[in-house]
């Protein structure tokens, strides 16, 4: 049986650092943002190498679903990055075939980084609805959703791994802690783009409180975000 674990995010989430480290499990396959090029097609939404994207990925999402996230791979579990906002004229019932992982970050964080790449950022851009939607259909399922804070994640990597790990039904493995420096084959054409700090890492860079300015208008997405941020937060694991 193959273990198909996604891990849904908003984006500037450690989402590809929690990618670069289930990628050093030997078990593992990773899979970076399978849907990205359906969602750019639907949502016509202007992003950084939004031509690559679309040259270079299936803009089918259900044949998305069929060929990659539900195809057959040589490992037993695999690891798909996801955006919860790529999640747009989807069929989500290839969601009960997968083992779920949510992942946030404080709205100020993440909206004031993606800002400096997509500057007309709304609450859409953030993955939090979505996000949100898929924790109510977990707990509607009376199953116990994993969501991970990544402030928490940082704090503590070694613990919250663990209990990630635990909670989807596969083993630690401390490999998982560190990576090697540099781009990763597996990587998306928009990696030239969005990861160019991640590349320079070689585990989890320690949480450290940013003091950022943040314009009135980005001050209302915030403030949209707000709340949803708190309802995944208080499921997050600890």
């Amino acid at each position: 049986m193959t273990i198909r674990v996604q891990c849904w995010s908003g984006p500037r989430n450690i989402s590809t650092a929690l990618m670069y480290s289930f990628r050093q499990r030997r078990d593992t396959t990773v899979v970076d943002e399978p849907l990205y090029a359906h969602y750019l097609r639907v949502s016509g939404r202007e992003h950084p190498g939004r031509d690559d994207v679309l040259r270079t990925q299936d803009r089918d999402g259900a044949a998305v679903i069929r060929d990659v996230i539900l195809g057959r791979y040589d490992t037993p579990v695999v690891f798909f990055k996801q955006m919860a906002h790529h999640l747009v004229d989807i069929d989500r019932s290839f969601l009960g075939e997968c083992r779920n992982i949510l992942l946030t970050r404080h709205p100020t964080e993440m909206i004031t980084s993606f800002a400096v790449k997509v500057p007309d950022v709304d609450l859409a851009d953030t993955g939090l609805p979505q996000l949100v939607e898929l924790l109510d259909a977990i707990l509607a399922e009376g199953d116990s959703p994993v969501v991970i804070d990544s402030r928490v994640l940082l704090e503590d990597p070694p613990l919250i791994l663990a209990e990630v790990c635990r909670r989807v039904g596969i083993g630690f493995d401390e490999a998982m802690l560190s990576w090697p420096a540099g781009s990763k084959p597996e990587d998306g054409s928009w990696g030239e783009h969005w990861y160019h700090n991640v590349r320079r890492s070689t585990g989890f860079t320690p949480y450290v409180a940013k003091e950022v300015e943040i314009s009135d208008r980005l001050r209302s997405v915030v403030n949209e975000a707000m709340p949803l941020y708190e309802r995944l937060r208080a499921h997050a694991v600890s």
